[in-house]
């Protein structure tokens, strides 16, 4: 037992050191949203000179603050993120639709990049990524995925083995004399032409949340490959090599998330088993503007 005294002691020592100094840290945080990979990431660092921390015994200190303090720090650039179009996370918060444990608990399944050290040996700087499955997850309360709407009058269509809605120019927003570019969100809705709904979060089956995400997006560039669906990788594989493209015709939302696509494009969808399975599987890429799916703060 003596053997493990000393290395407990030390351990300690360094927790009480970090405890007493990360309330009067100011860390400097930056985060990016990437949504073609899905990805949330934040970058924090720290001044050890000013927290009066001294290298290179002080290093073990500085490491355990960043663990105190990480969660916290990712919880915030969570709130920013769009969920739909009427709402960010911080909407959520404030309404009383997430808890912030709820929040934590997300943030602290980040994948941590270990703590570096500037070249001057003044900054301690950490990264942390948030893949959007997760908070897609733990944002879906649904247990059973409500039917796609079945139209009194099905059209003939071919069996597509997923969907692909281009709206990569700006568009007409519905209801409003102006257009934009689409912008991502975790939940957007897709509306035909009669502004009937066609797709909403309750649709996506919620055994697929663990794996998989409502929409992927993707750019324009990315769909002209030299494969079936003109999609390569994981995309390629989600929509499979038959897929239904579509271009929208407007836009729709506070924030417009939404696509409106033609009523006979919606029929194609929704007249078949086969194609109204696609919507619950997720199996749905949108093609935005590569302007509007990177973000940084």
């Amino acid at each position: 037992m003596k053997n493990y005294v000393k290395p407990l002691l030390i351990a300690s020592f360094f927790l009480l050191a970090a405890w007493g100094i990360e309330a009067q840290v100011r860390f400097d945080v930056s985060s990016s949203i990437d949504w073609t990979v899905r990805e949330l990431d934040t970058k924090a660092s720290f001044d050890l000179v000013q927290a009066g921390i001294r290298l290179p015994t002080g290093r073990s200190v500085g490491e355990e603050i960043l663990r105190q303090a990480y969660a916290r720090l990712v919880r915030t650039n969570l709130l920013p993120i769009r969920v739909d179009s009427n709402s960010t996370i911080q909407n959520l918060l404030d309404r009383g639709e997430i808890r912030l444990d709820e929040l934590d608990f997300i943030a602290r399944e980040a994948e941590k990049t270990p703590p570096s050290l500037s070249t001057d040996l003044s900054q301690m700087t950490a990264r942390y990524k948030v893949f959007m499955e997760k908070i897609s997850a733990r944002l879906l309360s649904h247990r059973r995925a409500v039917e796609p709407p079945r139209p009194l009058i099905p059209v003939r269509t071919a069996e597509y083995t997923g969907i692909i809605i281009i709206m990569n120019e700006e568009l007409p927003i519905h209801g409003r004399m102006s257009q934009a570019l689409a912008v991502p969100c975790l939940f957007p809705k897709i509306w035909d032409t009669n502004m009937e709904l066609v797709y909403e979060r309750n649709m996506f089956d919620p055994g697929m949340k663990e794996a998989s995400l409502m929409v992927r997006y993707t750019t324009a560039e990315n769909i002209f490959r030299s494969t079936p669906s003109g999609l390569e990788g994981d995309l390629a594989a989600l929509v499979g090599p038959n897929p239904l493209r579509i271009f929208a015709r407007e836009v729709f939302g506070i924030a417009p998330t939404d696509p409106v696509i033609d009523r006979e494009d919606a029929l194609k969808i929704l007249s078949t088993e086969n194609n109204r399975r696609l919507l619950l599987d997720g199996r749905v890429v949108l093609v935005l503007n590569e302007k509007t799916l990177s973000e940084y703060r």
